[in-house]
Formats: structure tokens, sequence, C-alpha cells
């Protein structure tokens, strides 16, 4: 349960994240609730997860997860490039 638990955070963390981009300063409603919801659901998870996994460890999976997968669907979905600078930042994160 705490492996599906901490999956669930890093998802519901690069979801959120991703509809910030379209939220226009939380006045747009639909993208905005996605938001909130987003990240309440992945720190709730996240907090459960550290009551199992030593808190460097998970914090290290859901930031290094999440980066990466924001910068996959930031590549391929919202059609933005990513230099190799960028390319390297986020795998010296990894």
């Amino acid at each position: 349960m705490t492996w599906f638990l901490l999956a669930l955070a890093i998802i519901t963390e690069v979801i959120a994240t991703t509809a910030l981009k379209y939220t226009e300063g939380f006045t747009r409603p639909v993208p905005s609730l996605i938001t909130l919801l987003g990240y309440g659901i992945s720190y709730f998870a996240l907090s459960k997860v550290l009551g199992q996994i030593p808190t460097a460890i998970a914090y290290a999976i859901w930031s290094g997860a999440g980066i990466a997968l924001v910068g996959i669907i930031g590549w391929v979905w919202l059609d933005q490039k990513l230099d190799a600078g960028a390319l390297a930042g986020i795998g010296l994160i990894i």
C-alpha cells in the first residue's frame, strides 16, 4: 500500500502541476480546481508514505519522478523544447 500511495502522490502532483499552467492566475475554475485537488491529494498521500519510508528517500523519489514526468509532459504534450542544459539538469536531479 505504501508504494501505491507514493505512486498516487507522484501522479496527482504531476497532474496538478500540468493543470497549473492553465489556471491563468487561478482565474479559470476547472484547471484551478484540478490544481488544488491534485496538490491536496498528493500531499495527503505523501504524508501517509512518510510513516513507512524515510523522508529523504520518499521525497527524493516523489520529486525526482515528478520532475522527470513534468519534463516529458511539457516536451510531448505542451510542445516545450528541452535543450541540453534542461536535460542535463533533469538528469542530475534524478
